[in-house]
C-alpha cells in the first residue's frame, strides 16, 4: 500500500492531506522521513506527527438524523448542544461530511475515513443533496425559474435545482455545500426559510431514521 493511502486510512486525513503530511516531513517509515511513492508492507513502522499509525481492521461510517437546535461541531456554542452529544463515546473521533446549521435538520454523515469525508464534502465530487424547505410564503413560478438559472451571491453563483414546489413547500437539490447556501440563496430573492430538512446525500437517504438517532452505513 502506498504511504499516502496508508496515512489516509489510519487517520482522519484525506488522500490529499496525507500527501501534504508526507511532503512536510510529518510522516516516518521505519524511522526515516517518508517520501511520496514509498510503499508500506506488513511489519513496517509508520508514524504521523510522532504517533504510531496503525491500520485499523475497518473504518466507521454513520448516518445521523440531526434535529434542529444542535450545532455541527464537537464544541458547544453558547447554550446550544452539539450533535456529538447524540453519539456514543466510541464515535466522538468521527468527522462530519455535510454539515447543517443549528436551525436545520436531517441527514449528516460521519466517519474516520479521510477519503470518504473528502468525497462527501468537496463539491468537485458532485454528490447530490436533497432538501425539503418550508418558506414564509409560496414560491412564485418566476422565482422558481430564477433559482434554476442560478442566483448571484457574494461567494459566486448558487445553482439550486427546484425539484418540486407546492405553495411554501419546496424540494430542491444541489451539489455544493457552501455556508448557509440555501438560506442565502432564497434570501436573495426575498424569501425567509422557516424550515430546512435534508433527506439525501449522494446514495444515502434519511429514510425512517428518527430525529436524534443514528445507524451504521456501508461506504459506496
Amino acid at each position: 500500500m502506498r504511504i499516502n493511502q496508508f496515512v489516509a486510512r489510519t487517520s482522519a486525513l484525506s488522500r490529499r492531506a496525507a500527501d501534504a503530511a508526507v511532503a512536510e516531513g510529518r510522516v516516518t517509515l521505519n524511522g526515516r522521513p517518508a517520501v511520496l511513492g514509498d510503499t508500506v508492507s506488513a511489519g513496517d513502522s509508520v508514524t504521523l506527527d510522532g504517533q504510531p499509525a496503525v491500520l485499523a481492521p475497518t473504518h466507521t461510517y454513520l448516518a445521523l438524523h440531526k434535529p434542529a437546535g444542535y450545532v455541527s461541531s464537537r464544541r458547544r456554542q453558547g447554550d446550544d448542544p452539539t450533535l456529538y452529544q447524540l453519539l456514543p463515546d466510541s464515535a466522538q473521533n468521527l468527522r462530519l461530511a455535510g454539515r447543517l446549521d443549528r436551525d436545520s435538520s436531517g441527514l449528516v454523515l460521519l466517519s474516520d475515513d479521510g477519503d470518504f469525508i473528502q468525497r462527501y464534502s468537496h463539491p468537485s465530487f458532485n454528490k447530490q443533496k436533497i432538501y425539503q424547505l418550508t418558506l414564509a410564503r409560496p414560491l412564485s413560478p418566476a422565482d422558481r425559474g430564477r433559482l434554476n438559472a442560478g442566483i448571484n451571491l457574494t461567494d459566486g453563483v448558487s445553482h439550486v435545482a427546484v425539484v418540486a414546489a407546492t405553495g411554501p413547500h419546496v424540494t430542491v437539490s444541489l451539489t455544493e455545500g457552501r455556508n448557509r447556501q440555501l438560506r442565502r440563496t432564497f434570501g436573495a430573492l426575498g424569501y425567509s426559510v422557516e424550515k430546512l430538512h435534508r433527506t439525501h446525500i449522494g446514495a444515502y437517504q434519511l429514510g425512517s431514521l428518527k430525529p436524534g438517532t443514528w445507524r451504521e452505513i456501508i461506504p459506496e
